[in-house]
């Protein structure tokens, strides 16, 4: 090969960033929360409380090593009993994700079971920091959302679209829906389950059983009630 071909050649191979894994990106579709529950292997809630850069590579680069201190595990019983370290690429090109170790922040993670036994953690799974999770959401890690995993969201570019028995509409970017799941109902169709007793916005509780919602004022029930949408 001339000096002209191998000098093309080089140029084809950086505009194509063959020689560097990270220049191929990480892309995540925009999936509801129980989607997210249901595709990964691992579920968990847990602090952080360490990190090290490692030289056992994901794509040929260098990985993170978390080291965890496991509060609740929600999926992945079967799969492991405890878990004490977690594990990322270094590079949010690959998918890495960054986590607060310096203040020990507290997280719900998804992953997957990665070489003897690791738990591989990834920008397209769950990372959220626990308290911003809704009322709503930590319920329905208990048991709803694994119950809803035998029926499917299909997503929707407009509103009103009509689904399948087996599966939920769902439109993105809907504050209802996110705080709700879909679960199968006894006539075997699924449909959007959600419990009334979690609000859907941001109520100021007030001691004499009051709540406010946008300057409106409502008596609360006393017992908690759930119906199906």
């Amino acid at each position: 090969m001339d000096q002209v071909k191998v000098q093309v050649f080089l140029l084809i191979v950086l505009a194509l960033g063959i020689t560097n894994p990270m220049a191929e990106g990480c892309s995540c579709m925009y999936a509801h929360f129980q989607e997210l529950f249901c595709h990964s292997e691992i579920v968990i809630r847990a602090k952080i409380i360490g990190e090290k850069i490692i030289s056992q590579s994901l794509h040929g680069e260098k990985m993170i090593e978390y080291k965890i201190k496991l509060i609740k595990m929600f999926k992945g019983f079967d799969k492991v009993d405890t878990i004490q370290y977690i594990y990322t690429s270094i590079h949010e090109s690959l998918c890495g994700i960054k986590l607060d170790a310096k203040n020990r922040g507290q997280y719900l993670l998804s992953g997957y079971l990665w070489q003897d036994g690791k738990v591989l953690v990834e920008l397209c799974g769950i990372e959220e920091r626990w308290d911003n999770l809704s009322l709503a959401q930590k319920k329905n890690l208990k048991y709803r959302y694994q119950k809803g995993c035998e029926c499917k969201i299909s997503t929707c570019s407009k509103r009103n679209c009509r689904a399948n028995a087996n599966e939920c509409a769902w439109f993105p970017f809907s504050s209802q829906h996110l705080q709700s799941v879909c679960i199968k109902r006894t006539n075997g169709t699924c449909n959007w389950y959600m419990d009334k007793s979690d609000s859907h916005t941001q109520l100021n509780v007030r001691q004499n059983g009051m709540r406010e919602i946008s300057g409106i004022l409502e008596v609360r029930k006393p017992e908690p009630t759930e119906t199906w949408q």
